[in-house]
C-alpha cells in the first residue's frame, strides 16, 4: 500500500471541509492561496478555464449569505471590491481558508514521498 502524497492530502483536507469538493475547487483554492488578491479573470487564466467556470468556482468557495455565493458555500474565500476595476472583485482567503492553507503548508513541509515498493 502506498502513502498518500501531498496532493491527495490537500484534496482530502478540502473534502473534509465539504464532501462535494472537486479538483476544480482545489486547483482554484491553491492558486488563491498562492496569489491572494487576484481577480476572477486572472483565476481563469491560471486555472486554464473559462471566466464563467472560474467565477462559479470562486463563488462556491465563499461563505453562505455572501452576495452571489453558490453552493456548496465552503467559506474559504471572500470576494472584495477590486482596487483597480469598478465592477471587478478580488479573491482573498477567509480565516477558515487561511487555516486550510496552513494545513496544506504543513503537509508540504512533511514531504512524505511515495517510493516504489514502500508500504504505508
Amino acid at each position: 500500500m502506498r502513502r498518500r502524497n501531498t496532493i491527495l492530502q490537500a484534496l482530502e483536507r478540502l473534502r473534509a471541509v465539504d464532501a462535494s469538493a472537486s479538483m476544480t475547487h482545489l486547483i482554484a483554492l491553491l492558486y488563491i492561496c498562492e496569489n491572494e488578491g487576484l481577480n476572477v479573470s486572472e483565476l481563469a487564466q491560471v486555472c486554464r478555464t473559462t471566466r464563467a467556470t472560474a467565477s462559479r468556482t470562486a463563488r462556491a468557495l465563499t461563505t453562505k449569505g455572501t452576495p452571489d455565493s453558490l453552493s456548496p458555500h465552503m467559506g474559504l474565500v471572500e470576494l472584495r471590491p477590486s482596487p483597480v476595476s469598478v465592477n471587478g472583485r478580488s479573491l482573498y482567503l477567509t480565516e477558515r481558508g487561511r487555516a486550510l492553507r496552513l494545513a496544506f503548508d504543513e503537509a508540504i513541509r512533511a514531504a512524505h514521498p511515495i517510493l516504489a515498493g514502500e508500504a504505508a
